[in-house]
């Protein structure tokens, strides 16, 4: 099948949203990203940035309206009632806020799992463990020994701490962080920044381990050396059984990929044990390569569009300023306005 226009992409994306929204009465980002972005036909699948374009025209058609509860914005059909929107949010919220209690326990979950598998590397030299395992169940949090700040002269600031430290024979130091969220790891969002700033500032080569990540974060922030690992799966913790069916139902919040278990799956094994040992040395000289760039972009002095930019046109092995610095001088305008300006790039 031929690739989408972004202009049919966007229609399709609102097509799909106002099918959604309806089938469902009301329904968060996460649901409407589950729905549309991981399930459906694969010619049907929208990426959420496409989504959140479609979804912004929408509300401002009127087509569809927002109500903001919990920190969450939720959707529904701009002629529904004000009755029904009233009782299927309380439905929903009676799903949604015993999940957002638990989002501690959401997140030592995929670092169990991972500490797990990196247990089953022979002769692991890692750091980050939990001491209790056995002592009782996941209803409870663990308790975590934490890797070190420092490698060292190299060290974190504040309290700030990698999940773990995996230290390799060809490719030194390997920093590791675990995103057992719902939201898709777009190269711009904090959780990558904060990996990158922490990373760089040990001089680990950076690892994520997260749910979704999308193609454009592997292939920007994948020439710059990060090592990406999806999980495909969102796990909770194995004592939340009812709560995690009614997360899945998809008649409430709809996130059918939840698994209850802290126990690594077979991809996640293979991963820890045999793909990143081996790509590891190969993402370290990538890593030094960019290493400029990265330290720019985690640290906020350049953004994402000029610093993806400059490693596009450093793989091509271009100019890295190109035209820009010098209409950026003639015009006085920034990076990004002179892309748009003349180039017609956002």
């Amino acid at each position: 099948m031929a690739k989408l226009s972004s202009a049919a992409r966007e229609q399709l994306a609102a097509k799909r949203l106002l099918r959604v929204i309806s089938s469902l009465t009301m329904a968060n980002q996460r649901t409407l990203e589950q729905k549309i972005s991981d399930a459906g036909p694969f010619n049907q699948r929208i990426d959420p940035h496409v989504l959140n374009d479609a979804r912004k025209q929408l509300l401002k058609d009127g087509q569809i309206g927002r109500l903001q509860r919990n920190g969450t914005p939720w959707f529904y059909a701009g002629n529904t009632p004000i009755e029904t929107q009233a009782s299927r949010l309380q439905e929903l919220l009676a799903v949604y806020q015993p999940y957002l209690k638990i989002a501690p326990r959401i997140g030592q979950a995929l670092e169990i799992a991972t500490y797990r598998a990196l247990r089953q590397i022979p002769n692991a030299d890692f750091y980050g463990r939990f001491k209790d395992l056995d002592a009782h169940d996941d209803s409870t949090m663990y308790s975590k020994e934490e890797p070190p700040q420092h490698i060292g002269n190299k060290e974190l600031t504040g309290d700030e701490r990698l999940d773990f430290i995996l230290r390799t024979p060809d490719a030194g130091a390997v920093g590791i962080e675990c995103k057992n969220v719902r939201h898709w790891m777009y190269p711009h969002v904090d959780e990558i920044r904060e990996t990158l700033r922490k990373c760089l500032l040990l001089d680990a080569v950076p690892v994520l381990i997260a749910r979704r990540i999308p193609f454009v974060t592997f292939a920007v922030l994948g020439k710059c050396g990060l090592i990406i690992h999806q999980t495909y799966n969102q796990l909770l913790p194995a004592s939340e059984t009812e709560l995690a069916a009614k997360v899945r139902d998809k008649t409430l919040l709809g996130y059918h990929d939840v698994r209850t278990t802290n126990q690594p799956d077979a991809r996640l094994v293979q991963f820890i044990t045999k793909n990143l040992p081996a790509i590891a040395p190969a993402a370290r000289a990538k890593y030094e390569q960019h290493t400029d760039l990265l330290w720019d972009f985690a640290f906020g002095e350049k953004t994402y569009v000029e610093f993806s930019a400059r490693v596009l046109r450093r793989s091509r092995g271009e100019d890295e300023d190109g035209p820009y610095k010098q209409l950026m001088e003639q015009h006085n305008m920034t990076y990004e306005e002179v892309l748009k300006h003349f180039f017609g790039q956002e």
